[in-house]
């Protein structure tokens, strides 16, 4: 298995014609820098495809995913170009459920 310690949601489009360098110099753009054991999600302008680019220390490795029917729950521009995800979110963005919902932004606190 790869070792991944943290993931990184970015919020504007890739085309998904990008190749792993073209991926690697957007997460570069993006995040500054691809570090190890890190992977870094992106997604096209439709939302019914996503890339993963992760880089596991040694090489980078790089996934798409397809959905036939609906699109993915992505955020939008206005948090930010970058967004760190839980593994339970990212397990539900790639089921196509709203990740949102899930982890600290999800809290209920009394005020």
């Amino acid at each position: 298995m790869i070792r991944i310690d943290e993931i990184w949601l970015a919020t504007e489009p890739l085309d998904m014609r990008a190749g792993p360098d073209t991926a690697l110099a957007r997460v570069v753009k993006v995040f500054g820098a691809a570090r190890p054991h890190c992977a870094y999600l992106f997604a096209n302008r439709r939302g019914n495809r996503m890339k993963v680019l992760v880089h596991d220390g040694l090489g980078i490795w790089l996934c798409a995913r397809r959905l036939n029917q609906g699109k993915f729950h992505w955020a939008g521009t206005w948090r930010g170009d970058r967004i760190e995800l839980s593994p339970e979110q990212v397990t539900a963005l790639v089921q196509g459920l709203p990740w949102q919902r899930l982890g600290p932004n999800a809290a209920i606190s009394v005020v």
